[in-house]
């Protein structure tokens, strides 16, 4: 099979789940057969009516045998992702199981291999597309080389058009105004300017595709001076700040007004969101605003953890992260306290015990905070959990993370404790019910029991855990059973290699 035809072009945005992204044929002679005609991802889906499935053959008798690519769904809850790269060129064969471009996910970036043979005709999302949704078409392949001058020749418009004739009203945001502005669809951000500063929607003019209103085009309006405010609706404040002249103050255009806005607006810059970040504060907001919060406090000494550590390292040449051991207390105080490992079932509306401890940690990259998950964390040894935190930290960074190393887990830790932060609470990251928040250690004096077992000062290190748990599945003496738990473990550090 060949990629003979991309009818949705890298930088492709928002395009609907369904519309064909791509054509393919079964041999390099079907892609000069193509028609010079062809349409682009948008047109052809409401044209031709195809299904939403990966590699729906194409029915135009203008086309040659060719078959629309789509995009994939590579994440569970994951409707946008960005192509960041394109492995095959148009008119390269493919052959099943190559990979055919790198798309980014909600977590990490994935390749998407091609489950047939052919040639790529035509890119229809072009390497840096942003938000391109599942289903949208993103390249066209031939099953004869020869079809693909046929699609290739064709000039097709941006596959971030979305489907016209299959859009529903909830799909796109209509401008306030229809007959009287140069625009027939409006952006979410466009949309919000021209609330925000009550602009009138009736002077704006689009240059966003099939006669989208963008943002620029909003604030190049007001810069210039073209977007006046719609008139105020009798605002009391004017009223009485000029109590001797109420119509002039009601005719006079608050055009001044406009422009200083303009000029607020002028000083920022907007800095685009990685798919993964847009994820991140889409499901944190979701948590505070569903998730009652618990938080109870503790803190530990991490003297014996010191030592513990230090004598690896003498001993045995082996180096271990505070993280790691930290890791591993948790999970032996989770397996210790098995209600604590749980998350509530909102089908059942009961809370469900996990029948493992996954343990997952945060790691911050540049495209925003990861989870990679040590799995069975209780029952690996700390020198086992501190190799995989290494390896799966290197792979977070890198984008590089499997589905199963990042989808799951049963409980979070958030450490900060290489930073100057003493304490802090963590957001739960849904669908799990707690997460443990570590801040640095200190060195403070107080009272210990000596040898003699008379209480003298000493100077200790201390560290504070602070857990943010879910309250329906928590409550307060689960919450203090596991932080009792954990406490044992840090007290009596070789605990853990029981």
């Amino acid at each position: 099979m060949y990629l003979a035809k991309i009818l949705v072009p890298e930088g492709s945005k928002d395009v609907p789940v369904g519309q064909p992204i791509a054509v393919t044929v079964e041999d390099q002679d079907g892609i000069k057969n193509l028609p010079s005609n062809l349409l682009s991802g948008s047109d052809l889906k409401e044209e031709e009516s195809t299904n939403q499935n990966l590699g729906t053959e194409a029915t135009s008798t203008d086309l040659p045998p060719h078959q629309v690519v789509e995009m994939p769904a590579l994440s569970p809850q994951w409707n946008h992702g960005n192509i960041t790269k394109w492995r095959k060129k148009e008119g390269d064969k493919i052959e099943v199981g190559d990979v055919i471009c790198e798309i980014e996910t909600d977590k990490a970036t994935l390749e998407f291999e091609s489950l047939e043979e052919g040639y790529l005709a035509k890119i229809l999302a072009p390497e840096g597309s942003k938000d391109v949704a599942v289903g949208q078409p993103i390249a066209i392949t031939v099953e004869d080389a020869g079809d693909i001058k046929n699609i290739s020749s064709v000039s097709i418009s941006s596959g971030s058009v979305a489907k016209e004739g299959k859009s529903t009203p909830q799909s796109v945001d209509k401008p306030e105004i229809t007959d009287k502005t140069g625009f027939s669809r409006i952006s979410p951000a466009a949309k919000l300017l021209i609330k925000e500063f009550r602009l009138d929607a009736s002077s704006l003019r689009a240059s966003g595709p099939h006669g989208t209103l963008l943002k620029g085009d909003v604030l190049a309006a007001m810069k210039s001076g073209k977007g006046p405010k719609k008139p105020a609706h009798s605002p009391p404040e004017k009223k009485s700040a000029s109590p001797t002249s109420p119509s002039k103050s009601s005719q006079s255009p608050p055009s001044s007004k406009s422009i200083s806005h303009s000029h607020q607006i002028d000083n920022h810059e907007d800095l685009p969101n990685s798919q993964i970040r847009r994820v991140i504060a889409k499901r944190l907001l979701e948590s505070k605003q569903s998730i009652p919060h618990l938080y109870l406090s503790s803190d530990v000494i991490l003297d014996p953890l010191l030592a513990f550590r230090k004598e690896l390292k003498e001993k045995h040449d082996f180096k271990v992260s505070v993280n790691d051991i930290v890791i591993k207390a948790v999970a032996v105080a989770l397996k210790n306290t098995p209600e604590a490992n749980a998350y509530w079932n909102a089908e059942k509306e009961e809370v469900t015990l996990h029948d493992s401890v996954d343990i997952s940690i945060a790691v911050a990259t540049e495209k925003g905070l990861m989870t990679p998950i040590v799995r069975n964390a209780d029952q690996k040894s700390i020198s086992s959990i501190s190799s995989e935190v290494k390896e799966l930290a290197e792979k977070a960074r890198a984008g590089k993370l499997a589905p199963n190393e990042f989808q799951g887990g049963t409980f979070s830790i958030s450490n900060l404790g290489m930073f100057p932060v003493d304490q802090f609470c963590a957001i739960i990251n849904p669908p799990q019910a707690c997460i443990l928040a570590v801040g640095r250690g200190n060195k403070v004096v107080e009272p210990v029991v000596g040898i003699d077992g008379k209480e003298v000062l000493a100077v200790v290190n201390k560290m504070s855990l602070t857990l943010s748990a879910d309250h329906r599945v928590f409550d307060e003496i689960v919450g203090s059973s596991f932080l009792t738990a954990l406490r044992l473990n840090f007290s009596d550090i070789r605990r853990l290699l029981l």
